[in-house]
């Protein structure tokens, strides 16, 4: 029995969709004081998470069986995600969810900041009718600034067009191209400071962002600007933006997060004049909630039930269509990068067997993304090395900590070399270089260090590099009957007759150590691995 743990609260629309997984146990516990949460976490397969529940490295030291933790939203501050990382738990947010509910808080932000409406409504509560006071400013031809133009900014951008507004907007990520095709100018960020009536800031939090817009940028703004912050807190300095309204250089604020949450009673922009707040509503409609409690559990169902994730923070985003595409390649992929270990480590030689990697990717692999299939590489040769669980999320991380340094090589297609995938290992004896194709969805390798073979990749197999001569084949394959071993497959690759050769022979049944010994001490054996794929 799988067991899935929501300790935030989530829609039930979304929580059905996990109930409704065969052999899935769902349970709802709010609210856990995180010694609680350390003490049950190791029961849990699945955790789906909100903003409430800090996901600790403690935490996770203890979810010994931990698979994937969903954020029913964008942001992941609340998950520790490196260290779910190392330990091979996938992180899935719903960065597309709640989309439409942040853009449309950031244009009513806009509009109540222009025409002062909150304070507006505040004075007529107190019984009062102060219409000269609330005398605000039209959006029409104003200079709006948007920083950062991810799926959030993009929809603000197309939402504020209808204003006849100029829109500008600052994304390194972006090309010109990308931001001009949205009918936004793009700009240096101290240009987009200082042209823009208002900006309504788009970022992530992280290192390079994180107090991004201080005094300093606000000295060179425009008089009287205008700020809109429904991204993350500490991303702009709040001390310095609170002595900007203040002092008059900035016309006012509204801002929906802040560097603590709930702020404290002191943080300096709760109570300034000609400023908005409001506590962390970006995500808060109904739809919203609604639609990334169904993403993020669809997501934890995938991977439970052994599917991708859909947009996995701590992997690379892949599309549905291209995973399908990709699953024979990584298969491969899996499959040369253990046989490279298995090969590497049956040599004796003592600390890391393999040094160094190379995954040279041959033509565009059908503009299919390689990063994929070298973790799949990366994951083969690192899984023989360890009882604990390794897959493409931790996989990297581990071989890096043991030393393995892995390298991608593109290469155009060549007529001479029909293998889309090779991959060659470097160790403290030598190297073996191994490469593979795809046909009719069926990984096949096709060459072991340049000699020609053609073999299904699974099951118990003996490599053997010897003397091409008479008997050799003959002499193995008795041993194997005489111990009652049935071979299911045979491939032989030579360079010429009485040269150096190698047979890859596949067995149905388990091979012993002693049988082994007898295989190497046939006379013009060189080396005889068994191999497990």
């Amino acid at each position: 029995m799988l067991k899935v743990l929501v300790s935030d609260p989530l829609a039930e629309s979304g929580i059905d969709k996990l109930r409704q997984v065969p052999g899935v146990q769902v349970d709802v516990k709010l609210g856990l004081p995180i010694e609680e949460l350390i003490a049950i976490i190791g029961e849990y397969h699945a955790l789906a998470v909100r903003s409430e529940t800090k996901v600790t490295a403690a935490v996770l030291e203890a979810a010994v069986n931990l698979k994937i933790i969903g954020r029913a939203g964008v942001g992941v501050d609340n998950i520790d995600v490196p260290a779910a990382t190392q330990k091979g738990i996938v992180v899935v947010n719903s960065p597309d969810g709640n989309t439409l509910a942040a853009a449309e808080l950031t244009v009513g932000l806009i509009l109540a900041l222009a025409r002062k409406i909150p304070a507006g409504d505040a004075t007529m509560k107190a019984g009062k009718w102060d219409r000269k006071k609330f005398v605000g400013t039209e959006l029409y031809h104003k200079t709006i600034g948007i920083v950062g133009l991810g799926r959030i900014g993009c929809a603000v951008a197309q939402r504020l067009k209808g204003f006849e507004v100029e829109l500008i907007a600052y994304n390194p990520f972006a090309t010109e191209e990308q931001t001009r095709s949205l009918g936004v100018e793009p700009v240096a960020l101290d240009d987009l400071l200082r042209r823009s009536d208002f900006i309504s800031v788009h970022t992530p939090l992280n290192n390079d962002t994180r107090g991004m817009i201080g005094a300093e940028q606000i000295a060179i703004m425009k008089d009287g600007v205008r700020l809109v912050n429904c991204a993350r807190g500490g991303v702009i300095d709040e001390a310095a933006i609170a002595e900007g309204v203040k002092s008059g250089k900035i016309g006012g604020i509204a801002f929906d997060v802040f560097s603590k949450e709930p702020p404290d009673a002191d943080n300096p922009i709760l109570g300034l004049p000609n400023s908005i707040t409001t506590p962390h509503l970006g995500a808060s409609t109904e739809e919203a909630q609604t639609k990334v409690a169904v993403d993020v559990c669809e997501q934890i169902a995938d991977v439970l039930q052994g599917r991708p994730a859909r947009t996995a923070v701590n992997l690379p985003v892949i599309s549905a269509e291209d995973l399908a595409r990709l699953a024979p390649y990584q298969n491969l992929a899996t499959k040369i990068g253990s046989l490279q270990m298995q090969l590497a480590r049956a040599t004796g030689v003592a600390g890391r067997p393999i040094a160094e990697v190379e995954v040279a990717i041959y033509g565009d692999l059908e503009g299919l993304p390689t990063g994929p299939v070298t973790r799949a590489v990366v994951k083969g040769l690192v899984t023989p090395l360890l009882s604990d669980p390794v897959n493409e999320v931790n996989a990297p991380a581990l071989a890096e900590a043991r030393g393995i340094k892995v390298v991608e090589t593109r290469y155009p297609a060549q007529a001479n070399h029909t293998c889309p995938i090779s991959v060659r290992a470097r160790f403290a004896n030598g190297e073996h270089t191994i490469c593979g194709t795809v046909y009719d969805n069926t990984a096949h390798i096709v060459h072991i260090d340049g000699y020609r073979v053609d073999i299904l990749p699974t099951g118990n197999m003996i490599v053997t590099a010897h003397t091409d001569k008479p008997g050799m084949i003959g002499k193995v394959g008795t041993l194997l009957g005489e111990n009652g071993v049935n071979i299911a497959g045979m491939n032989v690759g030579r360079d010429n007759s009485g040269g150096r050769a190698i047979m890859v022979l596949l067995v149905d049944d388990p091979i012993s150590p002693e049988l082994m010994e007898k295989i190497r001490s046939i006379a013009g054996m060189e080396t005889a691995q068994l191999v497990s794929l």
